[in-house]
């Protein structure tokens, strides 16, 4: 039987301004979205649950712990992509910057985390968890850019935003913790994997 690893992005959040992004909580669409997540049932082999330390992971992480009986572990370092050089952008400028973001891998783009040096991290905090966790499904609970650069990596695939998940957050991965063999890109929440 396949041992699942789920990196599940938090969804739509609360967007401020006035608040750092890490601090950032779920509106609430993203909140009934994770509640509704919890009811449906499919992730009820969980047997652990890894978060981000950001607001928003953390509140999805926790809606869903208390759903299926588990606690959470939060790792520092799973962190979403540093972009704390510029803070808070207006939407279609973010765009513009996430986009050179991906396209150039090795390069910081206006003071942000270079996205290999965000992959080589997500990577080994992933393989760090996954090293001593105990049997069953695993649940991380993340972010889009470096779940996006997660995915390529076990893809054995170029960094490349063709690969980001869609719009909005609250999407998932999955794949086989034995040999890391992706499963399933991208799914909204609301789509269950196959059985």
């Amino acid at each position: 039987m396949v041992s699942r690893v789920c990196y599940l992005t938090h969804p739509q959040v609360e967007i401020d301004p006035a608040v750092p992004v890490p601090e950032w909580s779920l509106s609430a669409l993203g909140r009934n979205r994770v509640i509704a997540l919890a009811a449906a049932g499919w992730l009820s082999g969980t047997s652990q649950i890894i978060t981000s330390a950001e607001g928003k992971a953390v509140e999805t992480a926790e809606i869903l712990a208390a759903a299926l009986g588990l606690s959470i572990e939060v790792r520092e370092a799973m962190h979403e992509n540093d972009r704390s050089a510029t803070g808070f952008l207006p939407p279609a400028e973010f765009d513009v910057v996430v986009d050179a973001f991906f396209a150039n891998p090795t390069t910081s783009v206006r003071g942000w985390e270079p996205a290999i040096d965000a992959q080589v991290r997500i990577v080994r905090e992933m393989e760090a968890v996954l090293d001593r966790t105990p049997r069953g499904d695993v649940l991380v609970v993340g972010h889009g850019a470096v779940g996006t650069l997660l995915l390529c990596h076990y893809r054995k695939i170029p960094i490349s935003r063709a690969h980001d998940q869609p719009a909005g957050g609250g999407n998932y991965f999955t794949f086989d913790r034995r040999n890391r063999r992706v499963l399933q890109s991208w799914q909204p929440m609301e789509r269950p994997p196959p059985t």
